[in-house]
């Protein structure tokens, strides 16, 4: 099976062809690197140096895609050289394949690469010196670091600013990434609580109108549907002005509109009037002491939600709402007669279950709703401690 070799890169392909022919001008003109009388010439002439140029033209097209290979070949290469009168080209790009090793080799390679250069420039500086004790032979630990160390040093160099700019880029993207994704739940946390706001404040009226329009429709009595038309009227309007200021809120984007004040505790009394007004017989037992305005707000919702709950599916009987205040929580429960209803009824979809749920768990608090003996009972407990004034619920 024939092994098929990498395609090389095309500036891989521009430095082989100007290292070959740069190599082969250098030889016709006659310019090497030692003279034909060298003892180290073993190959005299202009043509034997042709052979390492075009070994050596050869590794650079593998510079990239395989650097440990061809700088192995170039090796041997550049040591062919040395019995010859020398070619300048040779040299050079022998170099560029040290470097290019050191840059695009794996790591471990790289490091042995710096070892073995730095060591062999040592060896040739000092053995040289201690053989011929001459100045002139530090010259040859200069070479030997101009061509193996040097390369390599700078290789290591390249290296090191291209990975930390890589990582950076990196960290960049990534970075990108958890802001896209903080956007995107923060989008999510958001439309969960507009849809909770939506249904509480709009469901309640709603509901009323529903049910009030279908006593009408089913009840030939003038004073009876006047008084449905009355509550369905005044229910309308609530919701309608409630829609328009939750329309107003999204809006606007300029943040100029005055913030618009949260439900609290205190209006408990006008929601259970409300609710009276709708029919319904409901009973208000208040125990509690300052609280934090998200538990406020949370509690408020909770009791307004189950109103509505009552008024859609309850029995006809009485509507009970506690709020207690005892060991650093908030307990909200509202129960109401279960059973089967002969009346009118408003279709539901369980949101207000899911939303009560979570305004409770926005605070670390607990949620149960379900039937208890004859009664449906609705318990939330919302903790007092640990909850600031900026939590949303």
């Amino acid at each position: 099976m024939a092994v098929r070799l990498p395609r090389p890169h095309r500036f891989d392909v521009y430095v082989a062809v100007g290292g070959l022919l740069g190599g082969l001008l250098l030889t016709l003109m006659g310019l090497g690197t030692r003279r034909a009388d060298d003892p180290i010439t073993l190959f005299d002439g202009p043509w034997p140096v042709l052979l390492p140029l075009v070994v050596m033209a050869g590794c650079e097209l593998l510079r990239r895609t395989a650097p440990r290979a061809a700088l192995l070949i170039g090796t041997a290469a550049i040591c062919a050289d040395l019995v010859t009168q020398g070619n300048l080209a040779t040299i050079l790009m022998f170099t560029d394949l040290v470097y290019a090793a050191v840059l695009y080799g794996p790591l471990a390679s790289a490091r042995r690469i710096q070892w073995i250069t730095g060591l062999l420039t040592v060896i040739g500086t000092l053995v040289p010196f201690a053989v011929w004790r001459v100045p002139e032979a530090l010259l040859i630990g200069v070479v030997v670091g101009v061509v193996g160390y040097g390369p390599a040093a700078t290789g290591w160099i390249v290296r090191n600013h291209r990975d930390a700019a890589e990582a950076a880029l990196l960290r960049a993207e990534q970075t990108a990434l958890l802001a896209e994704m903080d956007r995107s739940q923060a989008v999510g946390a958001e439309r969960a609580r507009m849809a909770r706001e939506l249904h509480d404040m709009v469901a309640n009226h709603l509901s009323a109108i529903a049910i009030h329009s279908t006593a009408a429709l089913s009840l030939d009595d003038p004073k009876t549907s006047q008084e449905a038309l009355a509550v369905i009227r005044e229910n309308s309007v609530e919701g309608l002005a409630e829609m328009r200021r939750l329309i107003g809120i999204l809006r606007d984007s300029s943040g100029d509109l005055e913030p618009v004040a949260a439900p609290t505790l205190d209006g408990l009394g006008s929601l259970v009037d409300g609710a009276r007004a709708n029919g319904l017989d409901v009973g208000l037992d208040l125990d509690h002491g300052p609280l934090p305005t998200p538990v406020e707000l949370a509690a408020y919702r909770i009791v307004q939600e189950s109103l509505t709950n009552a008024l859609k599916h309850a029995c006809p009987g009485r509507v009970s709402v506690a709020l207690a205040q005892r060991n650093g929580s908030l307990t909200v429960v509202v129960t109401s007669p279960y059973g089967h209803r002969d009346g009118p009824r408003a279709p539901g979809s369980g949101a207000g279950l899911v939303g009560m749920r979570e305004r409770a768990a926005l605070l670390g608090g607990t949620f149960e709703a379900g039937p208890d003996g004859a009664l449906w009972a609705v318990r939330a407990t919302l903790p007092v401690t640990d909850v600031t004034e900026g939590d949303p619920a």
